[in-house]
């Protein structure tokens, strides 16, 4: 059985992310699509609402499976998964030479595990969850490039914030 490791942020999960995930699913016989932390970013939603978020997105596709472990380096995490690959989304030229130093050290720390670069498609090669997070803080629809789910826990969680 392959197993892969789609690990990310997803503050919230978009459509771009769901893309991914069921390209991945299509390959592999098992994804993990896991909610992780980057000490480096502020975080809208917790670890566990966000691994909600996906839950409820990819919830018909039976060989994904959703975890959230916010603090673990994720080559750790695909050897502890028993995954021989890590899966990201490609949207552009940027996220492609990032995704290769990535890969690079991940390979460094982890030579048995390969990193899968799935490109998305041109409607979603445009949508990044801080930018729909700055749309919905203007009060712009963000339905169509998120999860319904995520769109409506984005709308309420802006819309508090601003009542502060």
């Amino acid at each position: 059985m392959t197993v892969a490791l789609f690990p990310g942020s997803f503050d919230p999960i978009t459509n771009g992310h769901v893309e991914t995930a069921k390209k991945a699913a299509q390959i592999f016989d098992k994804v993990y699509v896991v909610a992780m932390t980057n000490t480096s970013k502020h975080y809208l939603f917790t670890a566990k609402e966000r691994a909600d978020f996906i839950r409820d997105a990819l919830k018909d596709i039976p060989n994904i499976e959703v975890l959230d472990k916010p603090d673990m380096l994720t080559v750790n995490l695909a050897h502890e998964l028993h995954a021989r690959a890590i899966v990201r989304g490609v949207r552009n030229s940027a996220d492609f030479r990032y995704e290769q130093e990535i890969a690079g050290i991940n390979k460094r720390l982890a030579p048995d595990i390969n990193t899968v670069l799935l490109f998305s498609s041109p409607e979603n090669s445009f949508v990044a969850s801080s930018m729909i997070k700055e749309l919905a803080r203007f009060d712009e629809d963000v339905h169509q490039f998120l999860p319904e789910k995520a769109a409506k826990a984005l709308r309420k969680k802006l819309n508090h914030e601003q009542s502060k």
